[in-house]
């Protein structure tokens, strides 16, 4: 929106921006129609076996008839909801666990391997043992999830933490103030584009591990019909789910980058 009251550069510029914007959005609408007009197109002359590899046409018969049933909502549903569960148990541990190593070296020099090491563990390998801990349930799908995130979480804020400007810890000390001052008018205030920056990560990464632990410990979600799709070659199911996967990962992230620009306009 062009202010009333600024200079003809100004104005220019900002138009200039506005048609870049409007332009970019319209790149990308016919890239994508580009390339399901051409995925339909291979399907429908043989080039690709639409068997295997479905096509838009049948993967959208295919989520009208679950449209009907309303069991695809379900679906959605479910997984949107193991998402946002662990993704706020990661926000909240990693913040928790971070601060807790900023403000002690001795816990971080004895912790950090720890970390290093579960952080490059694949946790794809921790999910047949957690079904065996905690059972064949929603509790299985959420601590998978929260080992896909968290450790990268803690080590990216611990990181952050430490390269705070030291002069302003300084002045905080100087003035007579304590570690919780710095926390609360240093450390968090000044690392807030980080932990947005880190929240936009992690919910990728939540929503990766719940699909993990859908594969594995789950009989509604997402990546539950993906599991089911394969094993009985409904390839419709199976793409299909995928392309909407791919559409609540980017409402997610949108709903991350939404709220880093009502915390930048505050």
């Amino acid at each position: 929106m062009i202010e009333p009251h600024a200079t003809l550069a100004q104005q220019e510029f900002i138009q200039k921006e506005m048609l870049h914007r409007r332009n970019v959005r319209v790149w990308r609408f016919m890239l994508l129609v580009l390339l399901l007009s051409l995925w339909e197109l291979s399907a429908s002359l043989g080039i690709l076996n639409d068997f295997i590899f479905s096509s838009p046409s049948r993967m959208t018969l295919c989520f009208i008839d679950m449209v009907k049933d309303r069991s695809i909502f379900l679906h959605i549903g479910v997984t949107v909801m193991e998402t946002i569960i662990s993704f706020s148990l990661v926000i909240t541990l990693g913040l928790a666990t971070a601060i807790l190593l900023w403000a002690s070296r001795s816990i971080t020099e004895v912790l950090e391997p720890y970390l290093v090491m579960l952080n490059s563990l694949p946790k794809s390998a921790l999910a047949p043992i957690l079904i065996v801990w905690l059972g064949n349930n929603i509790k299985t799908i959420i601590v998978a999830s929260i080992s896909v995130a968290v450790f990268g979480c803690i080590m990216t804020l611990h990181t952050g933490f430490s390269q705070i400007n030291p002069d302003k810890i300084k002045l905080i000390y100087s003035l007579g103030g304590g570690k919780r001052d710095v926390l609360l008018k240093v450390l968090l205030p000044g690392s807030v584009p980080l932990i947005i920056s880190n929240m936009k990560v992690n919910i990728g990464l939540c929503l990766v591990g719940v699909i993990i632990g859908e594969f594995l410990a789950a009989n509604k979600g997402l990546g539950y019909l993906i599991i089911y799709g394969s094993q009985v070659f409904k390839m419709d199911l199976v793409v299909m789910s995928i392309v909407i996967l791919c559409f609540v990962s980017a409402v997610l992230y949108q709903g991350i980058s939404l709220l880093e620009k009502k915390i930048g306009h505050n």
